[in-house]
């Protein structure tokens, strides 16, 4: 671990990241779960989650692989109702805005643009991809999944394929 804390100095304030979807594609796909994890100095400072009404039917394949169903979502918020909580979380008024952190990042940052920019808000972070960093560090491995990441650095998740248990792996690490 100290090699990751090596290579950026964790003075500055982490939103770390990940999110639940209906598919891969942010131009056609919504987010079902969002879950952010901020830290500080290398500590968590809060932790948030929720489901999101994703306003169109969740594939099966999808529901079998996160478990959350079209069922869970259908009384949840939609985006549209948690943006303004989502951006202060991502962007505090009073504070450092931090680093979005994510595993394979382009994924996470494009939906979350994507549902900003469906609302008209203009949306835009520093981002740290933990998938190009893991390569970077260890580019010995072949893979740098988030399981691979997991299991090479021995982390575990109580909840994994859902938003904030993800989340809170990158934490970890």
């Amino acid at each position: 671990h100290a090699s990751w804390r090596a290579v950026f100095f964790l003075n500055a304030p982490l939103a770390i990241v990940d999110l639940e979807t209906t598919g891969g594609n942010a131009a056609f796909h919504r987010i079902t779960e969002v879950g952010i994890v901020r830290m500080q100095d290398d500590r968590v400072v809060e932790e948030w989650s929720s489901l999101v009404n994703p306003e169109c039917r969740i594939p099966a394949y999808i529901e079998a692989f996160t478990g959350i169903t079209n069922e869970m979502v259908a009384a949840a918020p939609r985006f549209s109702d948690l943006a303004a909580l989502v951006l202060t979380k991502l962007r505090p008024p009073t504070r450092e805005s931090p680093i979005f952190v994510a595993h394979n990042a382009r994924f996470d940052y494009s939906f979350l643009r994507t549902e900003f920019r469906r609302l008209d808000v203009h949306f835009s972070a520093k981002v740290l991809c933990t998938v190009k960093l893991s390569r970077r560090l260890f580019p010995e491995y072949p893979r740098h999944s988030l399981d691979a990441v997991m299991e090479r650095h021995r982390l575990t998740c109580a909840a994994r394929h859902r938003a904030l248990g993800d989340a809170r792996v990158l934490g970890d690490l």
